[in-house]
Order: C-alpha cells, then sequence, then structure tokens
C-alpha cells in the first residue's frame, strides 16, 4: 500500500507492504542497484529512504516492528508548490503540485499500474504544474476531472477487442460488436466537458467591429472630404477586418489581354485584387458613394434598370476575371514572380474562377419597389459577384455584431453548465 503524507516542508511517501511479503526486498534492492521503483510509477535513490520508528515499539521491544513499511522524501516545499524531481517520476522536468491539493496514490497512479503524470509527460514539453497560482498551471477542479475520465482497464480492454475486431472484422464471420461495446461504455462514463477557450475575445471581437461600422458612417457623413484614392485605401482596410480570410491586396495588378489585339497581348490592370489565405485571387471595385448611381430615376417599362455607374462596374470587374482566366497557369505564375514580396513565403497563387466585390452607392431613400428591382440586379450577379451599397455593408456590419454578442453569451452559458 502507498500513502502519501505531507508534512510542513515535506511530502513523503510512505510504502507499506503485504503480511507475507515484508519490505526488505526494498533494502536488498537499493544495496544491489542504488535504487528501487515502486508500481512502475516512483523510483528512489537510497538518499530518499528515510529511518521510520515508532517510539512506542521500541520501548514494548517489538521485534523488526518496521519490516513491512519503508518512508520516502517524494517532495520538498517551495513556495506555494511541493516540488518533485523530474527523476523520481521520469518527467522532463520538475513536478509542481499546489500545497492545498489532497493527494493519494491516486493522483499519481492509474488502473494497471500507469504513471500518469507520466503520460502526460509524453505529450506535452514543458513543466506540468498543477493548481496554485502559476500562469501555465492546469487548475485543480480541471485536473480532477481528468483524473474521473482516465482510461480504467475495462476502457482499455474495450479498445483492445475493438483494434482486433477491425483488422478481422473482413475475413471472420462471427466477430461481436466491439465498436458498438465500447461506444456504449463512453457513453455511460463521465467524460470530460469541453471548456472554451476563445470567450477571451468576447470584449475584443465585437468592439472591432463597432470600430469600423462607427468609422465607415462617420465617412459616409464626410463624403467630399475624401479623394478616390483615400476613401479606396481606408474601406480596404475596413474589408480585411470584416473578410478576415484575405490576407493581402495587391494593387494595379497587371493581366494580359489576348483577346483585343489578335497579333499580340496587351497589358491591363486591376485596381485592386485581393488574395485569400489559399492564395485563390478575387477582385474588388471601390466607388464613392455618389447619389443616385444605381438606379435609373424614372423607370423602363415599368422597371428600375442599372444606372451607368452600376452597369460599368459590372462589366469592368467581368472582363478583369474573364482575362484572369484566361491567362491560366502562365498568370498564376507572372503574378507570384511579380508580387511575391507582398504574400508569406513558399506561397501559391490560384486563379480559379474569380469572383469580385463591388462597393458602392446608397439604398437608404430607396423605395419599396426600388428595393425589389435592385435586389433582382444584384441576384443576377450572385454567382460571381457581390454588389453591396454602403448600407448594405452597415446592415452587416449591425449583424455581425449582434450574433457575436449571441455567440459569446452563448459560450459563457455552457462554460457555466460544465464547470
Amino acid at each position: 500500500m502507498i500513502e502519501i503524507v505531507k508534512e510542513n516542508k515535506r511530502l513523503l511517501l510512505r510504502y507499506t507492504a503485504g503480511r507475507d511479503v515484508g519490505a526488505s526486498w526494498i533494502d536488498a534492492k537499493l544495496a544491489i542497484s542504488s535504487s528501487v521503483t515502486l508500481r512502475r510509477t516512483f523510483t528512489f535513490k537510497r538518499d530518499d529512504l528515510l529511518p521510520e520508528v515508532d517510539p512506542e515499539d521500541l520501548l514494548n521491544d517489538v521485534e523488526d516492528p518496521l519490516d513491512d513499511t519503508r518512508l520516502f522524501v517524494l517532495g520538498v516545499k517551495e513556495g506555494e508548490y511541493f516540488k518533485i524531481d523530474k527523476d523520481i517520476l521520469g518527467l522532463k522536468y520538475d513536478l509542481l503540485l499546489a500545497k492545498e491539493m489532497e493527494l493519494t496514490h491516486k493522483t499519481f497512479i492509474a488502473e494497471q499500474n500507469i504513471s500518469i503524470f507520466g503520460k502526460i509527460d509524453k505529450l506535452i514539453d514543458e513543466p506540468i504544474v498543477i493548481g496554485g497560482e502559476s500562469e501555465n498551471a492546469v487548475p485543480l477542479t480541471d485536473f480532477d476531472e481528468l483524473l474521473k475520465n482516465f482510461p480504467t482497464s475495462t476502457e482499455l480492454k474495450h479498445y483492445a477487442h475493438t483494434r482486433v475486431a477491425g483488422v478481422l472484422k473482413d475475413y471472420l464471420g462471427t466477430m461481436s460488436d466491439a465498436q458498438d461495446k465500447l461506444e456504449r461504455y463512453l457513453n455511460r462514463k463521465q467524460t470530460i466537458h469541453p471548456h472554451s477557450r476563445i470567450t477571451f475575445l468576447k470584449d475584443y471581437e465585437p468592439q472591432k467591429y463597432e470600430y469600423v461600422r462607427a468609422e465607415l458612417q462617420k465617412m459616409l457623413n464626410e463624403v467630399d472630404s475624401y479623394t478616390e484614392e483615400d476613401w479606396q485605401e481606408l474601406i480596404l482596410d475596413f474589408l480585411l477586418l470584416i473578410f478576415p480570410k484575405y490576407i493581402a491586396v495587391l494593387k494595379e495588378l497587371q493581366v494580359k489581354d489576348f483577346y483585343s489585339e489578335p497579333l499580340k497581348a496587351k497589358n491591363r490592370f486591376i485596381d485592386m485584387a485581393l488574395v485569400d489565405a489559399n492564395g485563390t485571387i478575387d477582385i474588388v471595385e471601390i466607388k464613392k458613394p455618389f447619389t443616385q448611381c444605381l438606379l435609373s430615376k424614372s423607370k423602363y417599362r415599368d422597371n428600375y434598370i442599372p444606372q451607368s455607374e452600376l452597369s460599368g462596374s459590372v462589366m469592368q470587374v467581368e472582363k478583369y476575371m474573364f482575362h484572369l482566366n484566361k491567362w491560366g497557369r502562365e498568370g498564376e505564375k507572372e503574378i507570384l514572380r511579380k508580387r511575391a514580396s507582398a504574400l508569406p513565403p513558399n506561397f501559391q497563387i490560384k486563379v480559379t474562377n474569380p469572383q469580385a466585390i463591388i462597393i458602392l452607392g446608397r439604398d437608404h431613400d430607396f423605395t419599396n419597389e426600388q428595393k425589389f428591382d435592385f435586389e433582382i440586379i444584384k441576384r443576377k450577379y450572385a454567382n460571381v459577384i457581390d454588389i453591396m451599397t454602403y448600407d448594405d455593408l452597415l446592415r452587416r456590419l449591425d449583424n455581425i455584431i449582434t450574433m457575436i454578442s449571441k455567440n459569446y453569451s452563448r459560450l459563457e452559458k455552457n462554460a457555466e453548465r460544465s464547470s
């Protein structure tokens, strides 16, 4: 039997042998090899062994009163922790256990004499710290939950049966359903509740989008004070925040036009292109929000039709996408060669059905009929072009902010339930 004993400045391990065995084998082992291992977990040297004498047994002259017991120094107190030397548990670093922890042999040893900290040590490359105020410490509640869910011998047996069944099921027709038995066992067993690691974003993330929305609204109130170039620069910065899949902006991107002149390729330049994390190129067209640039003022055959600003922008990006696709693999290599400094190392550019974003105009004063006709125009191009007004961009930001707050509220409630 193993018992963990706390002293004022030390942590001790008391080993008590069975009635018919005795503990003298420990002395013999230490005399021969200078170390002894208990339960495949604790390895002690001669200097770790302490004499343990019961004064009452000495007075009564009991013969070999302590032959079944040996006492070892397991750890020493350092600040708010007991430190256990790495060599005792066979770890890469010394182990730190909060002094208020309740310690038993089950803190260290799982079924079939499996070293708990030995298993953890194989999965990480840093000191193991349990409890206390250390920055990287595992909270005591989480560690207790880990101990409850450490694999038992029954679970290991089910895993072994499942592996055997998986290998032999295609050859033998009388296999039992080992996988189903394992699933039923795991469903009955108490499991570790997942703790969210992203709730620390709950303050930052909404503020990011709230800032973008406030700045965009401010810009819309002062449109005339911006040049076209300054306006595009600011909106591009916002787009990278709103659509984090994009990691780079390529301005004045050169593409080859093989169709305008039959005998030679002509260089064309895309004002702004976006590159996502997979290397895919998309096109973005940003226009200052001039009034009445989207739909005609009067109806044509009872319909509002696109103004030249809108139809011209659509035509422009469609041509850009056409030329990018036709340029093919040679175009990918050429873009990467010229723009490698603006991209991550060992990056690959992919021109695979590029899409486009067009941002222009306002729709806040549209009538219901104008909104309906404008939606039809947008849907006509929705498979390749996302046409957004600045009011549409504001609405999207409002929806993002609302849903972020709801999602983080849900995460916090789940965290409370699991704690």
